[in-house]
């Protein structure tokens, strides 16, 4: 019993006070619209651009004396016996010469259940991050890390034991795809059961989030077609709208000004040589960005929409079940009338603990897609004990198994998200994103501190995603915690004396910190810091 109970303490950690948790609020559209980043001093991008360009210029050293003195150890991107290289050294002279120096940071091998703690396999290398030795030993690891929003990451509980009776009465797959035989009545329940909880007439669920930008676009739009994409959209968006082979276009991150006039431009101007018309126009936008926590301003793209009478796509991979009072993501949080965004898309495995996508709209162009959308006509049908995971968690949130926790997993997660934003920016780092965001950027610049600060936080048990080109621009790297409701308040405060540990040694707050009760912006000491967020952090600031 000790065992079973330390081990549902490492998967979600227990409640140790109703003074740590928070009932998010329904946000105006100028709180998301005015959100201030914070820029760094221009010596600190001089040092970030210097680091990269002495990096740039022993890579092609090193190249450049391989080529000359040890042509065995680059005969990959050499032409050999009259075959072609399969890449050149051009191609690949990020991977090798940079992104192979932090290397180490980045696919992690881990093990168990990605809860409140994470295992991570320890490894070493003896060859600069070529190859990796496995020394048979683990680290348990606080996790931030892991997209894991509400804390469904369990290997016990109602989901899990939804998906065993699913495994033991249907088995593990569905041995088709959905226009053949691979459609079960699980499918058809869960699509309803999405288009209920967000409000749409009607839901298509796909085995792979990804997989769902990446074929959707090439049934809704096609070469006479306009796509207008936000500058920070995911690459599975910018993947998908190419693949459609309509024209695209991009307007500035969360600027409705610019894509307005990327909209007048383009309306005026229409298709490209005949200057027709455009048959259709589709605005593509995330409900809540993954690299920077801001969040589209919805209702301004809305009343766009009813003007210029585009359709309106929203990635909601981030924000559904994360935002919202009732975990219903943008539109609850701005309290925008779902039917008011022609397309919702999402994934189920941020905030549901389960794997795979979907898209919500009316009932003609789910039928629509269903026929002529190659994710759903070709691919593997989402499997039964995944279907049951999704219909659980989604019960769990409205209340119907185990009423008051789904309640309790949203105001965990909004406490948590705001609690650590709130320190460390009094701390003085620069942390991009709205209040409630679950996703906690804080930028580091200078690519050298990305791979140490990730290597000492492993060090000191908590795992943290680092992250750099060309995920980000080049001169912002930083490190990205993911927000979790399995985190408890202690949690935090942990890794908050961490950070500001880390923040001296690496002297990365660049930030000017924030008003205190005199109105002085300063950087705040850890012991105010943690005296006063509990409260702080529930009001407007």
């Amino acid at each position: 019993m000790a065992c079973e109970t330390q081990l549902l303490e490492k998967e979600f950690g227990r409640l140790t006070s109703p003074e740590y948790k928070y009932k998010q609020k329904v946000q105006p559209s100028e709180k998301i619209r005015h959100v201030e980043e914070e820029e760094p001093a221009y010596y600190m991008l001089l040092l970030t651009y210097l680091g990269y360009l002495i990096m740039i210029v022993c890579g092609h050293v090193q190249d450049y004396y391989a080529k000359v003195f040890h042509p065995e150890t680059v005969a990959d991107f050499m032409a050999k016996d009259g075959y072609a290289p399969l890449f050149s050294d051009f191609e690949s002279f990020y991977i090798r010469r940079l992104q192979k120096r932090l290397r180490d940071c980045f696919g992690r091998v881990v093990t168990g259940v990605p809860g409140r703690y994470i295992t991570v396999l320890d490894r070493v290398s003896n060859d600069y991050n070529t190859t990796y030795k496995y020394l048979g030993t683990s680290t348990d690891c606080l996790n931030l890390s892991s997209y894991n929003y509400l804390g469904f990451a369990q290997s016990s509980g109602q989901c899990t034991d939804a998906a065993e009776v699913s495994i033991n009465t249907e088995g593990i797959s569905s041995f088709g795809t959905r226009a053949v035989c691979g459609t079960l009545d699980a499918h058809v329940k869960t699509e309803k059961r999405v288009a209920e909880f967000l409000g749409k007439e009607d839901a298509l669920v796909y085995s792979m989030g990804y997989g769902t930008n990446a074929s959707v676009f090439s049934s809704l739009v096609d070469k006479h077609c306009l796509v207008l994409s936000d500058a920070l959209n995911h690459g599975s968006i910018r993947y998908g709208a190419r693949l459609s082979g309509a024209v695209i276009k991009i307007f500035k991150h969360n600027d409705t000004k610019d894509l307005e006039r990327v909209l007048r431009e383009q309306i005026s101007q229409g298709q490209p040589k005949t200057h027709r018309p455009w048959k259709k126009i589709l605005v593509a936008v995330e409900g809540l960005y993954s690299m920077e926590g801001t969040m589209t301003d919805l209702p301004t793209m809305c009343d766009l929409r009813d003007k210029y009478k585009f359709y309106l796509f929203v990635d909601e991979a981030h924000s559904i079940g994360a935002l919202g009072p009732r975990g219903r993501g943008i539109c609850d949080y701005l309290a925008v009338d779902p039917a008011r965004v022609d397309i919702l898309m999402g994934t189920f495995t941020k905030s549901f603990g389960a794997t795979g996508g979907y898209i919500a709209s009316s009932h003609e162009l789910i039928n629509h897609l269903r026929v002529n959308n190659m994710g759903n006509v070709y691919a593997e049908s989402v499997s039964p004990p995944v279907l049951a995971q999704i219909t659980a968690a989604l019960q769990t949130i409205d209340g119907e198994i185990r009423p008051g926790e789904g309640e309790e997993r949203l105001e965990r997660i909004a406490f948590n998200s705001r609690y650590l934003r709130l320190a460390l920016k009094r701390l003085g780092f620069i942390v991009y994103g709205i209040d409630d965001s679950p996703i906690i950027p804080v930028l580091l610049y200078v690519p050298a501190k990305m791979p140490e600060m990730g290597r000492i936080l492993l060090k000191m048990g908590i795992a943290v995603v680092v992250v750099g080109y060309p995920a980000t621009d080049i001169a912002s790297s930083r490190a990205r915690f993911c927000m979790s409701a399995a985190l408890t308040k202690e949690d935090l405060d942990r890794i908050i004396k961490v950070m500001w540990q880390l923040g001296n040694i690496l002297s990365f707050k660049y930030g000017k910190g924030m008003p205190d009760a005199n109105g002085k912006v300063r950087h705040w000491e850890l012991s105010e810091v943690l005296a006063s967020g509990v409260e702080d952090c529930k009001k407007d600031w």
